[in-house]
């Protein structure tokens, strides 16, 4: 078995498993404890999430088996990438690739909810009636290839060390899972750790049907990032129990929870025109 074999090998187990871990953890919060309560029980929801989910890994698998590790190897034995240009001490150019990363994934999110065409495919995620552990698994297959593209040209533009991308990989799955939970935080612990990270009450706020809502909060792991760019909204208008979760126009269920629905409704006419535009007036809060 060569070293990129076993290295992806090594990532598939990690992943996985912190992955399974974290999902047990917010999904029995959420059980125990709901922040919001439901518009459709969890058997109604859960296997179409979950289908697209594992129809994605498939694809994934098929179509990028190197992974996000194994393309950091290839960069590194070609020599490609800006940061070995630095010479950083190992430490530092770890926790600099893992700041690059969180900040192409932000810049992303960002170009999918601003290009009309990608938002198209990124609504599928949004149209989930309901915000939970499994709405973090909920994209449609093109938006996972079209992601996994812009990671490669990432990768093999900035060269990160291979253990960052790994590091990287598996915290962005865990704390994706995390800031899509239906639970509450304490409300000090929350407001501390919405300084460093993306908690579920900041996050959920990006699920609001309310467009002005929608075009903020772009993180998925720091939260730097919203701050500095002024996307940042501390709160819905309504309140977390008042404001409502899915895309205006694609509350059918035969298409918000159906995984053929899901699959048809980036081909499907706009039913509401989306305003990309990020509303950075008195909107939205900056603090």
């Amino acid at each position: 078995m060569g070293g990129s074999e076993y290295a992806e090998i090594l990532e598939g187990v990690v992943r996985l498993g912190s992955f399974v871990a974290v999902f047990g953890l917010m999904g029995l919060w959420e059980l125990l404890a709901p922040a919001r309560d439901r518009s459709f029980p969890r058997l109604r929801r859960w296997p179409n999430n979950l289908a697209l989910a594992a129809l994605n890994l498939a694809i994934v698998r098929v179509l990028f088996p190197a992974a996000g590790v194994g393309l950091a190897m290839l960069a590194e034995a070609q020599g490609a990438g800006l940061l070995r240009l630095l010479h950083l001490p190992f430490w530092l150019a770890v926790l600099a690739a893992m700041a690059v990363l969180d900040l192409a994934i932000y810049l992303q999110h960002l170009l999918f909810h601003a290009v009309p065409a990608l938002w198209r495919l990124h609504r599928v995620h949004h149209a989930d009636p309901d915000f939970d552990v499994t709405t973090a698994l909920r994209f449609h297959p093109i938006e996972i290839l079209l992601s996994m593209l812009i990671k490669a040209a990432v990768i093999f533009a900035f060269g990160p060390p291979v253990l960052a991308v790994l590091i990287f990989e598996v915290v962005l799955n865990g704390t994706s899972v995390f800031n899509h939970a239906n639970v509450r935080l304490p409300p000090r612990i929350e407001r501390v750790l919405r300084w460093f990270i993306v908690t579920p009450d900041m996050h959920r706020v990006h699920h609001s049907k309310d467009i002005r809502e929608t075009n903020s909060n772009y993180g998925f792991n720091l939260s730097i990032w919203d701050r500095f760019f002024g996307t940042y909204r501390a709160r819905p208008r309504l309140g977390h129990a008042g404001m409502q979760i899915g895309v205006i126009g694609l509350e059918n269920p035969r298409q918000s929870v159906n995984l053929l629905g899901l699959l048809k409704m980036p081909f499907l006419p706009f039913v509401v025109s989306h305003d990309a535009r990020i509303d950075r007036h008195e909107d939205v809060i900056r603090t």
